[in-house]
């Protein structure tokens, strides 16, 4: 919205500071990092006396957890979600596509595990929300909106393309196909995100890291002058993506402050699922739903955990972890949360930083 002060600059004076994405990715960073540590405390302190119990906690997972968590109320990730969204619509351009995708595939998701999170709090436990063939069923239909309307926003010449890391900018089309690829790729970010938020800080950090590195893309694929330097597919437009994402780092930090161990409040099905679709459409924005893979590998290994997990028992009646998704399987072998916690971190920063190679390893 603020952009729209640069029409009043005459092109050397602070108003022409609104043109540039770098400058209003900036704001967009602080406004929603201000915003989160300023009424975080009062809205935490709201959730407490809304829930009572707080979140239920699982009843088969880790012993400590039911005498460490219970009591810690969830949906923070209302604070996540509404400080990003506030922020980007502050200072992002409204005239563009790709922000209203991102935000409306953000919010959507928000809002089904909004859902999920009351059934759960108000049932009083961990499997009472919405069942997980109707968080499937709405998940898909968003993401198939978003496919559409992404490759709708796309030049001609890059619709129904998937783009591969390493060969340059070669584009291999899937024509109709493309478009189940896209919606899996947002509902498996979506689920990845939630199944990884376990421990306290342990989703919000990578989250934050794979925004950073997909912002990072973003900017450089949406410049002319960057993805010709590069040998990478020109997407016009997604640029603007890098407010969205500096957003979801400033909401992401300052909701951390409260969700550093021990923590004091959950983001939630509501803000892991939004996470996690938003960076989903980020990648189907920019073309680079495969890199998603690399820089978000640490949610790709807490998924396949699961199910390899569930795969495995059901065919022999054994497991392979202790316990899934994996994080939980380190708990039984003995490491602390934080150990837990920050060594994960290291493996996101390492996988975003791989991920960021292949930008010039073409």
């Amino acid at each position: 919205m603020l952009y729209f002060l640069s029409g009043f600059s005459d092109g050397g004076d602070i108003f022409n500071l609104f043109r540039y994405i770098t400058f209003r990715s900036g704001g967009a960073f602080f406004t929603a990092l201000i915003l989160s540590l300023i009424f975080g405390g009062t809205f935490i302190r709201w959730l407490q006396r809304m829930q009572g119990n707080g979140q239920p906690i699982r009843e088969d997972g880790p012993e400590g957890h039911r005498l460490t968590k219970t009591g810690t109320p969830t949906m923070g990730g209302i604070l996540i979600l509404g400080t990003m969204a506030l922020s980007t619509l502050l200072w992002a351009r409204w005239e563009n596509t790709y922000i209203w995708v991102i935000l409306m595939v953000a919010c959507g998701y928000g809002l089904i595990g909004f859902a999920d999170d009351i059934l759960k709090v108000k049932r009083e436990s961990s499997n009472g929300g919405l069942s997980a063939r109707l968080r499937l069923l709405l998940g898909f239909t968003l993401a198939a909106v978003a496919s559409v309307w992404v490759a709708q926003a796309h030049p001609p010449g890059l619709s129904g393309q998937l783009a591969v890391p390493i060969f340059k900018d070669a584009l291999f089309f899937l024509g109709i196909i493309y478009f189940p690829f896209a919606m899996f790729v947002i509902v498996g970010a979506a689920n990845a995100v939630n199944l990884t938020d376990g421990l306290d800080g342990l989703a919000i950090m990578p989250a934050m890291v794979a925004s950073a590195a997909l912002g990072i893309i973003a900017y450089a694929v949406g410049r002319i002058d960057f993805s010709e330097y590069l040998d990478v597919h020109y997407v016009p437009g997604t640029g603007e993506i890098l407010v969205f994402t500096a957003a979801l780092i400033g909401s992401g930090l300052g909701f951390l402050w409260y969700n550093a161990p021990p923590a004091a409040v959950f983001m939630g099905d509501t803000g892991s699922l939004a996470l996690g679709g938003a960076l989903g459409a980020v990648a189907i924005c920019t073309k680079h739903e495969i890199v998603l893979a690399v820089v978000g590998g640490l949610f790709v290994m807490e998924a396949l955990s699961v199910i390899i997990q569930v795969l495995y028992f059901k065919r022999t009646g054994r497991r392979v972890f202790l316990m899934a998704p994996i994080h939980h399987h380190f708990e039984k072998r003995g490491w602390s949360e934080p150990q837990i916690v920050i060594r994960f971190w290291i493996i996101s920063l390492i996988l975003a930083l791989v991920g960021l190679a292949t930008l010039k390893l073409r």
